[in-house]
């Protein structure tokens, strides 16, 4: 691997302070100002807190239409219906990977009422082809996740996508990580990526393709906690935590270049299909 093609930080964005469903406080990057450099990535939130009075209105029953979600959890239980009649629960290391399409309408509420609840929400736009096809609900054990685990300590676990993860000093031992899930037209990466103190790791995977890092615990060399920087292509991504270490995501896909229209839990292409989707919401045509 030549360090000639090593992946270049664009951009660092801090994740800002919200809420959402019923008074769930996360942190959250999204919004227009980011769509081009987050594409085909649309939102990502995380919520951390042990404190019960910040997550456990959870969210209520709501729609979507468009996109698809991911759901991974790092600490603590979460349990999703939706109109499909699939229920179920997801806990700490597992996944959930929801296919909005033509519509879904589900909630997702904690199973707990004290604790640490730790997870994201990921939300993946599909292209303009896509957007109305059925929609697709799959929960992805921890156990079913491949890792990486090099002698350094560091750990790679692969969600989705191949990536190529090597310690920068001895670039020769590579191990290949396969993603859980099968290819998608947005050819998503999605890694958690845990380093201790000092630790590096080197990933390769989709060069062509801009990748992103949010560091939720720690920090690296480059970014901070709360943080997500901008990499532009390259064969090689490397992170080295600082002194406390580093717990990131490190998230990848092509590029869908094609208009955003968002109102909410919908993201279409065109105002007209959003009046569209609000129209079948309020109709009860949504999921039909």
């Amino acid at each position: 691997m030549s360090p000639l093609s090593k992946r270049s930080l664009l951009q660092t964005v801090n994740a800002m302070a919200a809420s959402d469903g019923d008074g769930v406080k996360i942190s959250r990057l999204a919004g227009r100002q980011l769509n081009a450099a987050m594409d085909p990535f649309l939102m990502l939130d995380e919520i951390n807190s042990d404190a019960a009075s910040d997550y456990v209105g959870g969210f209520p029953s709501h729609p979507h239409r468009g996109f698809e979600t991911i759901t991974y959890m790092k600490a603590g239980r979460m349990r999703h219906r939706d109109h499909m009649g699939n229920e179920g629960v997801i806990e700490a290391g597992d996944v959930q990977w929801m296919t909005a399409g033509r519509g879904v309408i589900h909630s997702e509420m904690p199973e707990q009422e004290q604790g640490l609840l730790h997870g994201f929400q990921i939300w993946l736009n599909l292209p303009a082809d896509e957007k109305m096809k059925p929609a697709a609900y799959r929960d992805i054990r921890s156990a079913e996740i491949a890792q990486a685990a090099l002698a350094s300590g560091a750990v790679v676990r692969s969600i989705a996508g191949d990536i190529e993860v090597a310690d920068p000093q001895h670039s020769d031992a590579v191990q290949t990580v396969h993603g859980a899930l099968p290819a998608f037209t947005t050819e998503p990466v999605l890694a958690d990526v845990m380093l201790p103190s000092g630790a590096a790791v080197d990933l390769s995977f989709a060069g062509e393709n801009p990748a992103m890092v949010y560091v939720y615990g720690g920090s690296t060399l480059e970014l901070n906690r709360r943080q997500m920087g901008f990499y532009g292509p390259g064969d090689r991504l490397l992170l080295q935590a600082g002194s406390e270490g580093a717990r990131a995501l490190v998230l990848a896909g092509k590029p869908l270049a094609e208009p955003i229209a968002q109102y909410g839990p919908f993201v279409m292409n065109t105002r007209e299909q959003l009046e569209q989707a609000l129209e079948d919401y309020q109709h009860n045509r949504l999921v039909q």
